[in-house]
């Protein structure tokens, strides 16, 4: 006979309810976003929580056709991966030279890159688009990955030092010995063992490139540029607000992300949770 399992204390109970409730307040705003995705600007304004009278679907074709969608995504999707796969290597490869190399000028660079990660983008604002405007690279796809990579590489950097610790020096020592060169120790043995992190880094800076709003529309001023929330942003003028037609673009433009945040979702905090405990 199988045996019954114990009844839940009330404090579990409690403890479930609690969640549950959670969990709903942060699933609301998915449930408004997509109920008014399908509903008509009149529906919308008159009460934005009932369920749709009638579902206007062709919101998303217009949306579609508005947004130029296919070219904004095209436009996020290449700054989103070129950004990240370079922050990745340049990260790892930086964090494993000050971790090896523990000299006093490589304590010194991390604590640079460490105090880089407290500092507002407010503060830098203004001084990054001179720099920008200096380079030439201005309503540029490239002026918009060079920032993204002075501003992302200090908290990869930060992700990867802890990580780079908890391999076993002896390995690359072995390797070393016979006759790897440095470049083919970091390739062959370091690169494989540091993948969870690696993971971990690139879902973080997608979400970020791929959602961020504000350092694109300040560096990229051409239509034909745009990304995504700079695409969507354009139903929001000073005196109307097109819902019927923002709220569809919006669910096109997240849709791709929560796909793939949430079939890589588990690398993070395996990632993170081995970076804080070898760190």
């Amino acid at each position: 006979m199988r045996s019954k399992k114990p009844p839940m204390s009330a404090s579990t109970i409690v403890l479930q309810i609690v969640m549950v409730m959670v969990a709903l307040i942060f699933l609301a705003p998915f449930y408004f976003l997509l109920v008014n995705s399908v509903k008509s600007l009149g529906d919308i304004m008159v009460d934005a929580a009932n369920w749709p009278t009638a579902f206007h679907f062709d919101n998303y074709s217009k949306a579609w056709e508005m947004t130029r969608f296919p070219e904004a995504f095209t436009n996020s999707i290449i700054i989103t991966v070129i950004s990240n796969l370079i922050i990745a290597l340049l990260s790892a490869m930086a964090a494993y030279r000050m971790v090896r190399s523990n000299t006093r000028f490589n304590r010194i660079v991390f604590m640079l890159f460490v105090s880089a990660m407290v500092i507002p983008f407010q503060s830098i604002m203004i001084p990054l688009l001179q720099v920008i405007n200096f380079l030439g690279v201005n309503n540029s796809i490239v002026g918009l990955i060079l920032s993204y990579l002075g501003l992302g590489i200090p908290l990869s950097v930060f992700l990867f030092h802890g990580f780079v610790k908890g391999i076993p020096l002896e390995i690359e020592e072995a390797a070393t010995v016979d006759g790897a060169s440095p470049f083919r120790v970091f390739a062959r043995i370091v690169m494989p063992m540091l993948k969870p992190m690696m993971v971990t880094v690139i879902i973080l800076n997608c979400l970020w490139v791929w959602n961020d709003y504000l350092l694109p529309s300040l560096i990229l001023q051409s239509p034909e540029l745009r990304t995504i929330p700079l695409a969507t942003f354009a139903f929001f003028g000073q005196y109307s607000k097109q819902w019927d037609m923002a709220l569809p673009a919006l669910v096109l433009g997240i849709t791709p992300i929560i796909i793939f945040f949430l079939s890589l979702q588990k690398y993070i905090v395996e990632g993170v949770a081995a970076g804080s405990v070898k760190g």
